[in-house]
């Protein structure tokens, strides 16, 4: 079946010549080299389906006009509608293989990245008049550039220098040799991103002289702009920027940790160990948190637990924070995340450090059961009921992410869960994205996978932050638990005193932040209410994220903050996609000015597809329109964009 998108697309797809169908496909040839690889990566990141040619293979197949281009019913096809080199000269390519390329891309009019280039006047420039590390130098991008192909961006940013010990960013610096060059990208006024259009072929290449990694901030903010250029906007994918911020244990208190006895009270420290004070917001708490959200344009999800409330009001009379929480209902998002906050998996042996699944006389291991994780869930729904807190009766986030597997302790999800959540009518539960990264079925409902703060649960202030943060990652030496010596996903730093909480633990929680916001990635992250209570120490890292997004990005590749429901949809769609894209099953091309997407299969598909922004398709984004097209088993589909 074929779904076409009726779409008179604008120039520089009107430069296709009549009759030549251009497969929306990604000619990807890679050496291996940091540059190449990071745009790969950012390919299938947005979900562009690809052909990947690895150089260092040696059962590869030769790129020839034969592999490039055929001729099928409507004509001649060009099987790529772009090409990623690792530079102009082709990486480890053959001779022929790059004359078989440029002739390709001259005869259809196919673009080119050159993922990183030594400037010299075959691709545009002079040769270079400086070379050396760019680390922590500002860009700016142009006028050509914001118009086209970073038109999201607001038109500078810096060059990583995480480091300044370390050089992060290699770059040559070179003047235009050609009027048929165009900066994009500058540094110091000389370009680092630029396209070339060469005036005898008419070939186009994207044509960059600076170092980087996927990692690299500076990359991730130019990378959809690199798709965008080299697919001159019309792909299959879709790519957004997500921001969610769940904060956990809402009207509970959570406990401290302890200075003297590195531990936390009542959760891992040894008999003998002095209690803590328990930590839980106020009035004025939530009341800073109001004006916060107001002030920033942001509101963050908070996952409650009634027993928090009922259990003051029993033992006080009454309780401000719950009164003034509740009097702002409206204002605030809200989540089921329990009654009470139980551990919904194993029952737990707490007798021991760290604690044990209980068992029976056989040895199998004992769980709660259906009941008590349907109250738990139940419960907290009807204390929202009695309150009218607006909530999704279908989203649930479980204390600690428990019921579903903890390892090593529990390896397997509490066996009653998933007939707890369909009897709850629950769709949507919180996992922790540390332990398990990728979205997996439980029952009725899809996990969501969340990214902790590194702003711990138990802390409320600067010093009880850096306290923790150098006990677990400074070595037994330096007074440390030792953790990061005997974990290779770990790093020993050397101690941070208290002013090292705004010097380098903010700024590595934003960078770590960001890093998911750029990298179309919907999964929510989560802190705890006690961040948001005494100093606060939340808010430094939440309003470091969104100033220095807003500070990068134009009006209209505004943040989106889903709610967890809606995030379980679009990981979901994306996964769909991701395991679809580069089967075969579905392809797309343009010819004579229209997109046609294509199923070989029977079945309801749903397909990414990102168009300019002048066609009407889909929703608005980054400049650009995009959204999912459904194709149905037996019929086609057409769309008047």
């Amino acid at each position: 079946m074929t779904a076409l998108l009726f779409a008179l697309l604008p120039a520089p797809w009107a430069q296709a010549a009549a009759g030549d169908r251009i497969d929306l496909r990604v000619l990807v040839v890679t050496n291996g080299d940091a540059n190449v690889e990071a745009i790969r990566s950012e390919l299938a990141t947005e979900g562009v389906p690809t052909t990947v040619v690895d150089l260092n293979d040696a059962a590869r197949p030769s790129i020839t006009s034969d592999f490039l281009s055929d001729t099928v019913a409507t004509g001649p096809r060009a099987k790529y509608q772009s090409v990623v080199l690792p530079n102009d000269a082709g990486g480890g390519l053959s001779s022929g293989e790059v004359t078989a390329l440029t002739d390709y891309e001259a005869r259809f009019g196919i673009r080119q990245i050159d993922a990183y280039n030594y400037p010299q006047p075959s691709v545009g420039l002079n040769y270079p008049t400086a070379a050396g590390s760019l680390d922590g130098l500002a860009t700016t991008v142009t006028a050509a550039g914001l118009q086209s192909p970073f038109q999201y961006l607001k038109g500078t940013f810096s060059v990583d220098n995480y480091d300044p010990n370390i050089g992060e960013t290699y770059g040559y610096l070179a003047a235009p040799a050609s009027a048929g060059f165009t900066p994009l990208v500058t540094v110091n006024g000389s370009p680092i991103v630029g396209s070339y259009t060469d005036s005898s072929s008419g070939r186009e290449q994207l044509v960059i002289t600076a170092a980087f990694n996927s990692s690299q901030t500076w990359f991730r903010l130019m990378a959809h702009g690199f798709v965008t250029w080299m697919t001159k906007g019309v792909h299959l994918g879709y790519d957004r920027n997500y921001f969610a911020v769940n904060v956990d244990d809402v009207l509970l208190p959570d406990s401290r940790w302890s200075t003297s006895g590195n531990c936390t009270p009542g959760d891992d420290c040894a008999a003998g160990v002095p209690s803590t004070s328990d930590i839980r917001m106020t009035a004025n708490d939530a009341n800073f948190l109001l004006t916060w959200q107001k002030n920033r344009n942001f509101t963050l999800s908070l996952a409650f637990n009634a027993a928090g409330s009922v259990d003051q009001i029993a033992s006080a009379g009454s309780d401000p924070l719950t009164a003034a929480l509740l009097q702002n209902k409206g204002q605030f998002s809200w989540l089921n995340h329990t009654y009470s906050h139980p551990f919904l998996g194993c029952l737990q042996d707490l007798t021991v450090i760290p604690w044990k699944c209980q068992t029976d006389t056989n040895g199998n291991i004992l769980y709660m059961s259906q009941a008590a994780i349907s109250a738990e869930i139940g419960n907290n729904v009807a204390w929202a009921k009695q309150n009218r807190v607006p909530i999704s009766k279908s989203d649930l986030v479980t204390g600690e992410h428990s019921g579903l597997a903890v390892r090593p302790q529990q390896p397997n999800d509490n066996p009653n869960l998933a007939a707890a959540l369909s009897a709850n009518g629950i769709t949507s539960i919180a996992s922790d994205a540390s332990r398990e990264p990728y979205q997996r079925i439980v029952g009725p409902a899809q996990t969501v996978p969340r990214h902790p703060m590194n702003i711990f649960y138990n802390v409320a202030s600067e010093a009880e932050e850096v306290d923790e943060y150098n006990w677990i990652y400074t070595s037994l030496a330096d007074g440390g638990s030792g953790l990061c010596e005997n974990n290779p996903a770990s790093t020993c730093i050397k101690p941070l005193s208290t002013s090292d909480f705004s010097s380098y633990i903010v700024p590595l929680e934003t960078r770590i932040a960001l890093g998911h916001v750029l990298a179309n990635d919907p999964r929510p992250h989560y802190m705890h209410q006690s961040n948001l209570a005494e100093r606060r120490i939340g808010y430094p890292v939440l309003d470091g994220v969104l100033s220095q997004y807003r500070s990068l990005f134009a009006t209209n590749a505004g943040l989106l903050n889903l709610e967890l429901g809606q995030q379980a949809t679009v990981l979901s769609r994306a996964a769909a996609w991701k395991a679809t894209s580069n089967t075969g099953v579905i392809s797309a091309y343009t010819l004579n000015g229209n997109v046609y997407v294509t199923s070989s299969v029977s079945g309801n598909r749903l397909v990414p597809v990102t168009l300019p922004q002048n066609v009407l398709f889909g929703t608005a984004y980054a400049g650009e329109r995009s959204g999912y097209v459904s194709i149905s088993s037996g019929t086609g589909l057409s769309l008047l964009l």
